[in-house]
Formats: structure tokens, sequence, C-alpha cells
């Protein structure tokens, strides 16, 4: 096989070890956030009785409540969540906020053809919704529509920018941009940069621990009930009420409807037990960069970045101008369970720091400051499948993939609309009607996933060339992505 430009340009080692000396296991974005604004909310005791119960306290649960006190101010809502609000993924993801309700333009058309135009038209609403919440609801979550560069760091990645580029010139989409080597290093100045295309209108960033506190901030103004460290154990839905009932450790919710907003987690439908997987995905965060270190790289335009490999980095920059560098190990664990320790891996923070030294030797002798990983909610199909179970009495929405951000707002709408029987432009869509195949149980999930990522690491170090087992997945609609 041949070699990467991150095996090519490798940084010394004693570059690496002083960079991660005396870095903390934790999360950046949770730190960042006000002791107030993370002020421990009471766990359930006893019985409450609501028209809707939330099982989550990350965005999709959010998002669902605030929308739908929006809908009905009435409304007597309840969120349980097993932790702290927003602790999870909705915390410690990288940022980034697409307008993609279908993880990228090359995912949809594949499965969605026909209905491409309207997906495309009810992202981009989605994230200007997104966006005008912070005026609307008083909010402040760091929202920057700065746009996303794709990043070929490879000869044959090049090539793919050309089709990005056709399929907009197609549509009349004049919002992407091709950069060429010396326009993108005029932008952000790496090395290892070929060119990029520069999508303007469709990506934005945020600071996720942020817009999680924000949301449940609001939600609680509007009137929703919040309790934390309240694991859910059961749901009842008995025949004759027509009621849900949410059971906790220490109490319960009596409710006409629930929404399931547990994504990673294991579903309380064994229905969607084997619908997604968890993947751990790793990240770092620098110390604030000096006004030198800024100018030797660029970036005054501060987009956000990702390569167009399989295994792939997303980075970006922080309002403090910290960089956080993460992404290419993608993980999955036998047995497919969420812990702790799995966040812990030296291995793969050491080579986040080597790939970031390769893509800024300008910056050697820059330390980072926090290091942490977090499980994704994968599916096969790589984006969120929705549904209802129990005589649509309980609506849910899992398997984000990783592009989750935005996405979880659309979610709680036909999660709502569904619950209302809404027949609508959003529940009448293909995409919010199919389910993906559920992943296979073990040990063939492992077998399978683990051939997946050998694969995708194989055709990074073949130009992009996809063997057999790919193409057969490719072919077949299935996958493996975080």
């Amino acid at each position: 096989m041949g070699t990467t430009v991150f095996e090519r340009r490798r940084p010394p080692a004693s570059v690496i070890e002083h960079s991660l000396a005396g870095t903390e296991q934790r999360v950046f974005w949770l730190d960042d956030v006000t002791a107030a604004a993370r002020a421990p909310r009471p766990a359930l005791t006893g019985e409450r009785v609501a028209d809707l119960a939330i099982v989550g306290g990350g965005y999709t649960g959010l998002w669902t409540a605030v929308l739908a006190k929006r809908r009905n101010p009435e409304a007597h809502v309840v969120l349980v969540e097993a932790k702290t609000v927003g602790w999870a993924a909705s915390g410690r993801n990288g940022g980034f906020c697409e307008a993609s309700l279908t993880h990228g333009r090359e995912n949809g058309l594949a499965r969605w053809p026909e209905e491409m135009e309207t997906l495309d038209r009810l992202g981009l609403e989605n994230l200007d919704a997104i966006e005008a919440s912070e005026s609307d609801y008083g909010m402040d979550f760091e929202f920057e529509r700065n746009g996303a560069l794709s990043l070929a760091v490879e000869p044959h990645q090049v090539e793919w920018l050309h089709g990005q580029m056709a399929d907009a010139a197609a549509r009349g989409d004049d919002s992407v941009r091709f950069l060429d080597q010396a326009a993108l290093r005029a932008e952000v100045d790496s090395p290892t940069y070929l060119a990029a295309v520069w999508e303007t209108r469709t990506s934005a960033l945020l600071h996720p621990a942020k817009l999680a506190v924000e949301l449940a901030r609001v939600a609680e103004e509007l009137g929703v009930e919040i309790y934390e460290r309240s694991p859910v154990r059961r749901i009842d839905t008995p025949g004759s009420t027509g009621a849900v009932t949410v059971v906790t450790e220490g109490g319960r919710v009596v409710a006409q409807r629930a929404v399931l907003a547990t994504n990673v987690f294991p579903s309380l439908l064994k229905r969607n037990l084997l619908m997604t997987v968890p993947v751990y995905d790793y990240a770092l965060m620098t110390e604030p960069l000096t006004d030198d270190q800024l100018r030797s790289i660029g970036w005054s335009n501060r987009q956000g970045l990702g390569d167009l490999a399989n295994q792939f980095h997303y980075y970006r920059l922080s309002r403090d101008n910290r960089i956080l560098f993460g992404g290419y190990d993608a993980v999955y664990h036998y047995g497919g369970r969420v812990r702790a320790a799995y966040e812990r891996r030296p291995e793969s923070f050491e080579r986040l720091a080597s790939h970031f030294f390769t893509t800024f030797p300008q910056l050697e002798g820059l330390r980072f400051t926090h290091q942490w990983a977090g499980a994704i909610d994968t599916s096969t199909r790589f984006c969120a499948f929705f549904g209802t179970a129990r005589d649509g009495r309980v609506a849910y929405a899992a398997g984000f993939t990783g592009l989750g951000v935005a996405s979880t707002r659309f979610a709680a709408e036909v999660m709502l609309d569904r619950l209302e029987q809404r027949d609508n432009e959003r529940t009448r869509l293909r995409m919010v009607r199919e389910r993906p195949l559920p992943f296979p149980p073990e040990p063939a999930a492992a077998i399978g996933i683990n051939a997946t990522r050998w694969s995708l690491d194989r055709a990074d170090h073949e130009q992009g060339r996809r063997n057999m087992l790919l193409k057969t997945l490719d072919a077949l609609g299935l996958g493996f992505d975080s």
C-alpha cells in the first residue's frame, strides 16, 4: 500500500510528546460553560402527570421540549435525563452545524434522489431557524455562519472536488467556490493542502455545550420541567388508558405521549436495539493561539475545516482562538457498549497530535489543554431515522452518525408531527418514512465493522480505490461512518 501525507510528513516524536504533556482528560466545551449555567437539577421522585414526556436531555430532547411549547404553550412537558443536560454527544461534539439532513448530498442522492431538492431546502430552512433562535429566544451559543472548507490533501481527492463543483453547477448553486492550492493556502496555510471547495451557505459553527444549556434554560422559562440524574428503566403503555408511563429509578411520568431521544444509548424499544452502534470519536483542543501564531496560518474567515479521506479530520477555531482537532479514528468496541473507559485511548490522541503538526508545522511548540472522546450513534444509512411505536403514542429518532447538531432540530419537528398525526411535507418524505437496515448481532457486528474500518483505511492508502467489501456495501446501501 502507499502512504498518506500524514505518514510522509510525520513530525518528530519530541514535538508530539511536548504538545501532550499536561493535557487533561476533560471536555473543553463543558469546562467553558459557567457553573451557574450547569447548576444541578433535581432527580425525579414520585409521580408527575404531563401531556408530553421526553427521555433524554441532549439536543434532540431539548429541541423537542422547546418546539412542543412553541406549538402549544399550555402543554405540560416533562423531560428526564439520566445524567446531566448535554453531558454526552451534545456537549462534546465539534460544533459543526450543517444544513444537510442526509449526511451530505452524495449519501442523500444515493438513497432519495427524487427528494433531494426538498431535503436541501428543508435543511437550509432548519439551519436558518437555528441561527434565528439566538435572537428569537435570547440565546448565545456562539453561532458563526462562516461556511466550511472540504479539503483535498491527496491528489485523487482533487477530482472529487471537481465532482462537487459539477453537481453545484448543475443545480445553479453559486454559493460553492473552488479554491486551487494558492487560493486555499491564502485562506488557511498548510503544506498538506492541494485544493478545496468552500461551501459558504450550508455550514456554521457553534459552541456545543452552550447550545445545550441555553436550550435547557429556554425550555424551563417556557414551563418545561427538567429532571436530571433520573435514568429511565422502562416505558409502559397499558392499552386501556391511552397513556405512556415513563419509569425512572425514583419516580415516574404519566403522559399522553412520549418522545425517546436517547440516541447512542440502548433503546427502550426492542425494535431499535440493533438499529445503531456506538462509535468512539476523539478530539484535542489547543491552548489559545497568539496573534503571531494565528497570522502564520491565516484562517481569518474562520471556516470549519474537514479533509476528504475516509478516515477524516475535522477542525475549527473557538471564540478564543483555540483549535479543536478531531476525527480520524472511529472505534467500535465489541458488544456495542458505551463506557467511560473507552474515552481514554492514548494512541488516538498521539495520532491526532501527530496529524495536527503535519497539518500546521508552523505551530510546533503549541500545547493541547484538553483531550476527550464521545460515542456517536451510527446507523447503516449514515443519517437519522424516525418512527412511532405503541399505537402512535411514542415517537423516536436516532442514528445521526456524527452530523446531528442541526438535524436534531429537524428530528424534533418530525417527532412532534408524528405524535400529532400531521400529514405534511416532512412526514410525507420517504427519507422520514423509511427505516434503515439494522446492524447484525454480535459477533457478526464486530467482524463486519472492523473489516469495513480496515477497508476504509486501505482505500485511503490506495488513491481512494474501494475494495470488494466496500463496493458490495455501497451496492446494498449499507455502511459504517462517524
